[in-house]
């Protein structure tokens, strides 16, 4: 997982050595990290049915190969078109990989599966940390094409030597049902197609929907929001350090993001999913209404992302993990794959962040949007969502 994390995450530090070479603009090369995210989410649920059927080995050996070659294809890109190509080769082999882990850790560990499903995504979270100024030092002194084939070669060659270790539990494998403390865990194995025709699926998938473009709405346009708000290279002070407000802000709130993922997953293993549900969806309500009254103060700007992340972060855990509660162990890959595709759709609703802000009510009408969905989907898991699946556990069908 964190061999994949720079595909997504460390994408932004080669945009402007592509555009200096080849003079393409920057909205056609993001094009290319568009087609990442698509591809990357709205795949996952065959790579998942793939999994289920021929294990995971297999699956991410192939995996592998795509992880490598797509940075290899980007080193020669020449035009824009083979561009978009090594995104989508990038999209197939990240989403596969990405699948298959958080999929294997569902099946593993039944009694843990919150805990076990957000320490797995915290990997994708935060996989990128620690590579982010090597990569960036790489490209100043080597060249981004240099960059592309190093780094894609050993995430590649890392992929391809962990997968020899992955497999899947067999048939005889199971929990003491004593460990599981989560209620409203499924006795049945529900296939996928079994899945999309409950209504249960369908209320997560727009709870995810919301919660994704929420919180995408209020972060991806961090860096525009802090530099009207005139704050971007102000300096805050907070913890013993002072740095410019938008540095220190997307210094924490990558951190955040990764913690939230095990943090929330663990809580939801004792409290139960739709509670955890409710309390981290309000709290990033919260903070998304309150980054619009305080975040012209740079201290307040960054303590109100951080908890905006940290409340955001979970989405990654609590959703797969709801989902194999409610269909079962069996199919647990294919059918959270499915249930991913949500960020993919979220990713399309995203620029309306742009379109709403250059209206009339600029940032603040993004906010309220944002937070509304918030505060919608915490509203949905204990009205909704929690009933739903109280009936259909009770009567161990949909």
């Amino acid at each position: 997982m964190s061999m994949i994390a720079n595909l997504q995450y460390g994408w932004t530090l080669f945009v402007n050595p592509i555009a200096d070479k080849h003079h393409w603009t920057k909205p056609a090369i993001q094009v290319a990290f568009t087609i990442f995210v698509l591809v990357e989410t709205w795949l996952v649920p065959i790579e998942g049915w793939l999994v289920d059927k021929y294990g995971p080995r297999v699956v991410v050996l192939v995996a592998s190969v795509m992880v490598a070659l797509s940075w290899v294809m980007d080193a020669h890109a020449n035009s824009l078109a083979m561009l978009y190509f090594a995104a989508a080769v990038g999209g197939i082999g990240g989403g596969a990989v990405y699948g298959t882990c958080v999929g294997n850790a569902l099946k593993w560990f039944p009694d843990k599966r919150g805990l076990a499903a957000g320490l797995t995504a915290m990997g994708f979270g935060a996989g990128s940390a620690l590579t982010v100024i090597p990569i960036a030092a790489m490209i100043k002194s080597s060249g981004y094409e240099s960059t592309f084939i190093s780094y894609g070669l050993g995430q590649g060659l890392v992929v391809f030597a962990m997968a020899w270790f992955l497999r899947a539990p067999d048939a005889s494998f199971s929990v003491a049902p004593a460990k599981i403390h989560v209620k409203n865990v499924t006795t049945r194995e529900y296939t996928p197609t079994e899945m999309l025709k409950t209504p249960v699926f369908w209320v997560m998938y727009a709870m995810f929907v919301m919660m994704a473009t929420g919180g995408l709405l209020a972060t991806a346009q961090l860096a525009p929001i802090a530099k009207d708000y005139g704050i971007a290279d102000v300096p805050a002070s907070l913890f013993g350090l002072t740095l410019p407000a938008l540095t220190f802000a997307l210094s924490l709130d990558r951190i955040l993001n990764g913690v939230a993922r095990p943090l929330f997953g663990w809580v939801s293993d004792f409290l139960g999913r739709e509670n955890t549900m409710f309390i981290a969806f309000a709290l990033e309500g919260i903070g998304i209404l309150a980054l619009n009254t305080f975040g012209h103060d740079p201290v307040a700007f960054v303590l109100l992302t951080a908890l905006v992340y940290l409340a955001w972060g979970e989405i990654y855990s609590l959703f797969p993990v709801t989902c194999a509660d409610t269909y079962g162990r069996k199919y647990a890959t294919a059918n959270a794959g499915f249930l991913y595709t949500a960020k993919g759709t979220a990713s399309l609703l995203v620029p309306l962040s742009s379109v709403i802000a250059a209206g009339g009510g600029g940032w603040r009408a993004v906010f309220l949007a944002a937070g509304t969905l918030n505060f919608v989907a915490a509203a949905m898991a204990l009205l909704v969502l929690r009933p739903m699946r109280n009936r259909m556990t009770a009567r161990g069908a949909a």
